[in-house]
């Protein structure tokens, strides 16, 4: 993927667009705790040392190739970033739309994957296949996706209820991936009256993961509410201490990253939902991680260039100019938040097909905006209070091992 000298924050925009790296710092960024540099140790996931504690979460649709180009050089770099969510059955079936979202660029390292499957037959094969083909440097599982049209199969965050199914997985995934760390990543639960966090943990350490990441919601509440970051606190008492605990859920800024792991004692966070649109989230990580609190607030025209290189790395991702444009359609609301960008634009905006058209169209936006009020907190996803779809009779025994319908295994994650 391409990368050339980064723009000055406000410069009119223009296809193609140079690399955005270093925003430009035009209003003045939230109060910060105090600078972290000798606070906190570097996350350790079996040999990969990630510094800092940084992970980005997998997104399917977005966690692709381009998106974590343009993180990691935010980051300069720095943190580890898992692509979208893969399925073992599409892996080891050579499915031709998985092998192009498990490209990744020759600068990415260490290399990350994310597997979703329910077979535990299968996700060893999938992570034999990983390691020997040398596909990835880590692997990371999925046991967190709450869409219905999965839970009701007894996949995503369905699945952990199910303790001898969850530990036959593990132990597959573990034991095929020929020395490369596994994690999981998981919910608290069901709901609030099945919770499977600290079974879940526990059976993880026992089968050899090297890190357990928990999202602070419930499979009910998807994405609304509030997360509860005291069940982070009680997962990292829960397990050995050698085996890393991060933390994910609201996690809007780098101060909110800093204040987590000081009330929970996790050893990492994931970032999610927090990053859409603002891969410099990224920079404000390090910066406050490494004892700065020099945030990024670019102009409108920082972030109108960010836009059009994005485009332009999804198109070359997909050989396609167009296809890449139009992919890069879903985007937009979150590049353009808190900014005043005009009902007509915004339309035209998501209704660009070739750079040219979306350069064009940034253009007429007024260039010297400031990072606006507010724009730094929640997006994304806010949906809450679903009743969770399950398998008849999925919660008659926690411990009957009967698997899901291999329809449980879709394309789709979150978490």
């Amino acid at each position: 993927m391409s990368s050339t000298a980064a723009p000055t924050a406000g410069t009119p925009v223009s296809a193609p667009t140079p690399t955005p790296t270093s925003p430009t710092s035009t209003a003045p960024a939230p109060a910060a705790p105090t600078p972290t540099a000798a606070e906190f140790a570097p996350l350790n996931i079996g040999p990969l040392q990630v510094w800092p504690p940084v992970v980005l979460a997998p997104m399917a649709g977005i966690t692709n190739a381009p998106f974590r180009t343009l993180c990691r050089e935010q980051s300069g770099g720095k943190g580890l970033y898992v692509s979208e969510m893969i399925t073992t059955r599409a892996l080891v079936e050579r499915n031709a739309k998985t092998m192009q979202l498990i490209k990744f660029d020759p600068s990415e390292k260490p290399r990350s994957i994310q597997l979703y499957g329910i077979d535990p037959v299968t996700v060893g094969r999938a992570a034999k296949m990983i390691s020997e083909e040398n596909l990835a440097d880590h692997i990371d599982l999925n046991f967190g996706c709450p869409v219905p049209k999965v839970t009701r199969k007894g996949g995503g965050s369905a699945l952990p209820y199910k303790r001898n199914l969850l530990r036959e997985i593990l132990r597959e995934a573990v034991g095929n991936a020929g020395g490369l760390p596994v994690t999981m990543k998981m919910r608290k639960g069901i709901d609030d009256d099945h919770l499977t966090y600290l079974d879940a943990g526990r059976i993880g350490a026992e089968e050899g993961v090297s890190a357990i990441a928990l999202h602070g919601r419930t499979a009910a509440q998807h994405y609304g509410g509030t997360a509860d970051w005291s069940t982070i606190a009680r997962l990292r008492e829960a397990v050995p201490a050698e085996i890393p605990v991060l933390g994910n859920g609201d996690i809007w800024s780098a101060d909110d990253a800093v204040r987590m792991m000081r009330e929970t004692g996790c050893d990492g966070v994931v970032v999610g939902r927090g990053c859409l649109g603002r891969p410099w989230l990224f920079k404000d990580l390090v910066s406050i991680f490494e004892g700065d609190v020099d945030y990024a607030r670019p102009t409108f025209g920082y972030v109108a260039q960010a836009m059009v290189r994005h485009a332009q790395l999804l198109g070359e991702w997909l050989e396609d100019e167009a296809r890449g444009v139009i992919d890069f359609r879903k985007h937009v609301a979150w590049y353009t938040k808190g900014f005043s960008v005009g009902s007509e634009l915004r339309v035209r905006l998501a209704m660009s097909s070739s750079l040219t058209e979306l350069a064009e169209t940034l253009s007429q936006v007024e260039q010297e905006q400031c990072w606006p009020a507010g724009a730094d907190g929640p997006r994304g996803r806010t949906s809450g209070n679903n009743r969770v779809v399950l398998p008849d009779g999925w919660l008659d025994d926690p411990y009957d091992c009967a698997l899901p319908s291999a329809e449980a295994e879709l394309d789709t994650s979150g978490g």
